[in-house]
């Protein structure tokens, strides 16, 4: 068995939990939108064929904000075609995904169904094939209440009240090369610079995201974040990080561990935010909006999606991962690592949210299930209150191909008013975990819950068969003795601790 020791000093946190940090990714890819969250004629869509059995999936998550309408789709996206009769609507390719986008579901649409479900819109505009008039035209109709040309647009197709957004992407991947409109950090940092500025002359109260890397593995990360930010630091509050893991080659030791790169990946861009603004003698600080992480497994992504000029189709799957135990107890990790950097992850978007590597299964005509990713974000969504604490972790480490060292147990710890949670994991593939942590300076008087995903199979997963073969399940194996928890985990799995 392996011990742990864990100390938390709740006199030095680390910084508030925005609820921001809980929020998801929708684009138009695969079956995301189409036959995901929107299935007209499916027995629980309503009257403007959103299916109800995913919005409450969606509000049980416990989804605050949601970043849309892309990712890698945005940049081709002309938001003109979103709006207005749907029968009117112009059909048009999907070239980030090699599709047909009907445009169906569009900005009213979608800011309608986040109603639904509680969830605040984060907007990307178009920076790849577009540029400032256009993110200035759509934000005009968005938010500017009414008397103008695109303003009374709005309320004829209508929405009386503007949407009032308040948090925008300038972008997405613009380093990538896969990425419609490519260019150098150079550029894009000009760009962004320009358009924030504008976007500013219209509502100075603006929250505005630049584009980070598109990976810590990019060969111009780092000298990116620096060269972006050079020339638009006095002009935005965020930089994007984008992070998606996946075992690769049987290696569920490095896999596990995946939290470890996303924290260093976090500490990195700080750093590089940082030591511009002491370059430019700026008081103001950059955060992160980590608006894209999660498991998924590209290396399973058909190579060119059958880019056929003649074959453009509606929705095809995509990148539907069933994802497995160990899945959920890595996804679970990079939470904790997102609360961990409390202080600067302000806002983050697990991608994506309905059936494209989703934590949300939603069949045609059939049933919408959870699956095993579903499950630590719910669970942290809903105890993860108040400010974040530093937790100490004394125990055994492993070594792993990919990161080097690492301990076996990891964990993450929130306080607020009277209550608080510790999340942990255990990454040992063969052997329990006996954590101890020192409770008494927080003044913890009970436990109030203690749930484990797990499996004796880490790789089991969830089928529209069999919906809840992996789920939290209630850990007997905890005691409270003197103001000191202990509590056993399992091989590969992750728990979360409510406590009074």
């Amino acid at each position: 068995m392996v011990r742990a020791r864990l100390t938390i000093d709740p006199a030095r946190p680390v910084g508030p939990v925005s609820r921001r940090l809980f929020g998801a990714f929708v684009e138009h890819m695969g079956r995301g939108v189409y036959g995901g969250i929107h299935e007209p004629g499916h027995p629980e869509a309503d009257r403007d064929g959103f299916r109800r059995d995913v919005v409450d999936l969606v509000k049980e998550m416990g989804v605050t904000t949601v970043r849309y309408p892309g990712g890698n789709f945005v940049s081709g996206f002309r938001w003109e075609d979103s709006v207005g009769p749907r029968d009117q609507r112009p059909v048009r390719l999907n070239l980030a995904w090699h599709s047909t986008e009907t445009n169906e579901v569009g900005l009213h649409e979608f800011a309608s169904w986040l109603e639904q479900v509680g969830a605040e819109l984060m907007l990307a505009v178009n920076l790849g094939t577009r540029g400032t008039l256009e993110a200035l035209d759509l934000l005009e109709y968005a938010n500017v209440p009414s008397g103008t040309t695109l303003a009374e647009q709005r309320i004829r197709n209508g929405r009386r009240q503007p949407f009032d957004v308040r948090m925008w992407c300038l972008g997405n991947e613009m380093d990538g090369p896969w990425q419609l409109g490519q260019m150098s950090a150079e550029d894009y940092g000009r760009l962004a610079a320009r358009t924030a500025k504008a976007m500013r002359q219209v509502d100075p109260g603006l929250e505005l995201v630049a584009c980070g890397s598109s990976g810590a593995a990019m060969p111009t990360f780092g000298e990116w974040e620096r060269t972006v930010l050079t020339h638009a630091y006095d002009d935005v509050d965020y930089l994007s990080c984008h992070a998606y893991y996946e075992e690769k080659d049987g290696d569920l030791g490095s896999f596990l561990a995946s939290a470890t790169d996303m924290d260093r990946f976090i500490e990195t861009v700080v750093a590089t935010a940082d030591h511009v603004k002491a370059v430019r003698r700026s008081p103001r600080t950059i955060n992160v909006s980590f608006d894209e992480w999660n498991v998924w497994y590209l290396s399973r992504v058909p190579a060119g999606l059958a880019r056929r000029i003649d074959d453009w189709p509606l929705a095809p799957a995509i990148s539907e991962d069933p994802y497995t135990v160990a899945d959920g107890v890595v996804v679970g990790n990079l939470l904790m690592s997102l609360i961990r950097h409390a202080d600067r992850v302000t806002s983050a978007s697990i991608a994506q949210l309905v059936n494209v590597i989703a934590p949300i299964a939603a069949e045609p005509r059939g049933p919408a299930w959870r699956r095993s990713t579903f499950f630590p974000f719910a669970a942290t969504s809903r105890l993860a209150r108040g400010v974040a604490l530093r937790v100490g972790v004394d125990c055994p480490g492993y070594d792993t191909a990919e990161h080097g060292e690492v301990p076996v147990v990891d964990a993450a710890a929130t306080a607020d008013d009277g209550v608080a949670a510790l999340f942990l994991v255990n990454r040992s593939q063969t052997e329990e975990a006996e954590v101890t942590v020192d409770l008494a300076p927080l003044g913890v008087r009970t436990i109030e819950e203690v749930l484990t995903l797990s499996d004796p199979d880490p790789h089991a997963a969830n089928t529209s068969d069999r919906q809840d073969r992996v789920r939290l399940r209630p850990n007997p194996r905890a005691a409270l003795i003197g103001g000191r928890l202990s509590v056993s985990l399992p091989p590969v799995s992750w728990t979360a601790v409510s406590l009074h």
